[in-house]
């Protein structure tokens, strides 16, 4: 017998059909003699729902009622799953995240779990109880309702994991497993056995969907044992790893990310501490920086640009022309056209070529790179947005993941 943590995302419990599939899965599960824990998002697009209606009451609501607002999402979604479960004849207890004792800092929207008081829901399972977690939501030391951000119940379900020394943390969504890249788009996409938990921080980080990188970054932290799974269809998924047979594929995915854009600081002075001073007053406004390219300095010049995500591409604009002046520079463009495609695997760190091999692949289709960043196990590129599918689709084919 083992304590299993299950996550279902919004797609698996959205509508009535799919509640009780969650169910049967969860006390098949049960069945097999094992502890459960499930952690549930929000329905469908209820969170956007909810979203939407608080605009229409009032277009800059604190963060405090966002908060009380949006936890209810996965309120809902706990209580129909705990009634489908209960209908099924197993014993069942559905909790909110702070009944689950999730507890949080006070930064309201996106806040970190500090701690998980786990007594209570400890002793729901020693009486053999199923137990429903909300996810996404947790409390402050205030006791005011505080939520985690986009993809916070992955990262509920991680946390629990790793708190109650579970055996396994298998995470539910509407595709079965982590693919070599996002298989609506690239048909010859395929399904990998295994990923380490470095390779799918990369991913999750540049726009894979399938998990939050905040979950990947905790499981590889405790160590959990992770696993993605279809809860549509009766298959074996994808295993989240330590180590894995990393000689095997020279790269384990590609990945497109269009939540960015560029911003290019142009004329600065060709003198030190330019760069100081722009990334201090982007940091001190948590302006999230990505790529960065400076040029060769000309005729006493030089141009700095770089990337953030689209919804921080006006403030960091605004904040950048309120210190023209004292930048000494001579205009700030943007262009949030364009994408991010990166390739990921552990296995390019001992393998010369595989950069020409990306970029070889990008001239022979004629797409131009604007911007390129490297790390150990990735290299991202920055190019026309329009040609961001066709990007994927040659990279791929280059590589033969």
């Amino acid at each position: 017998m083992g304590l299993i943590v299950q996550k279902f995302g919004g797609t698996s419990v959205a509508n009535t059909e799919r509640i009780f599939n969650v169910a049967r899965i969860v006390t098949q599960t049960y069945d097999k003699g094992n502890n459960v824990v499930v952690v549930v998002s929000a329905q469908g697009d209820t969170t956007d729902d909810l979203i939407e209606k608080a605009a229409q009451i009032n277009k800059n609501p604190s963060k405090r009622e966002m908060d009380v607002l949006l936890s209810t999402g996965e309120q809902i979604s706990i209580s129909l799953l705990a009634m489908a479960i209960e209908s099924l004849g197993y014993p069942v207890v559905s909790m909110t995240g702070w009944q689950a004792g999730f507890l949080t800092d006070s930064n309201h929207m996106s806040s970190r779990i500090r701690k998980i008081k786990d007594e209570r829901l400890l002793k729901e399972l020693d009486k053999k109880n199923i137990v429903v977690v909300a996810g996404f939501q947790g409390i402050n030391r205030y006791e005011d309702i505080t939520t985690l951000g986009r993809g916070g119940s992955d990262t509920s379900a991680v946390a629990l994991a790793a708190a109650l020394k579970a055996d396994l943390c298998q995470i539910y969504t509407d595709v079965d497993g982590v693919y070599t890249a996002d298989p609506r788009i690239v048909k010859t996409a395929k399904k990998l056995e295994e990923i380490s938990f470095d390779e799918m921080l990369e991913l999750a980080s540049l726009g894979a969907q399938v998990l939050h990188n905040r979950s990947v970054e905790m499981a590889k932290k405790y160590n959990v044992n992770m696993e993605v799974v279809s809860s549509l269809e009766d298959k074996p998924g994808t295993k989240v790893k330590e180590a894995v047979k990393m000689e095997k594929m020279l790269i384990k995915g590609v990945a497109r990310d269009n939540d960015v854009c560029r911003i290019a600081v142009v004329g600065l002075p060709d003198k030190p501490g330019i760069a100081f001073k722009i990334f201090t007053l982007l940091a001190k406004e948590k302006i999230n920086v990505d790529i960065i390219l400076q040029s060769i300095g000309r005729e006493g010049t030089k141009d700095i640009s770089f990337t953030c995500p689209c919804g921080q591409k006006d403030r960091a604009i605004e904040v950048l022309n309120n210190s023209l002046d004292s930048l000494e520079a001579q205009k700030i463009e943007s262009d949030d056209n364009v994408s991010k495609v990166s390739i990921v695997g552990a296995g390019m760190q001992s393998n010369p070529g595989v950069a020409a091999t990306m970029f070889e692949a990008l001239y022979d289709s004629r797409i131009n790179i604007q911007m390129i960043s490297t790390s150990e196990i990735k290299i991202s590129v920055l190019i026309e947005r329009k040609d961001s599918e066709r990007a994927l689709q040659v990279i791929h084919d280059a590589f033969q993941v």
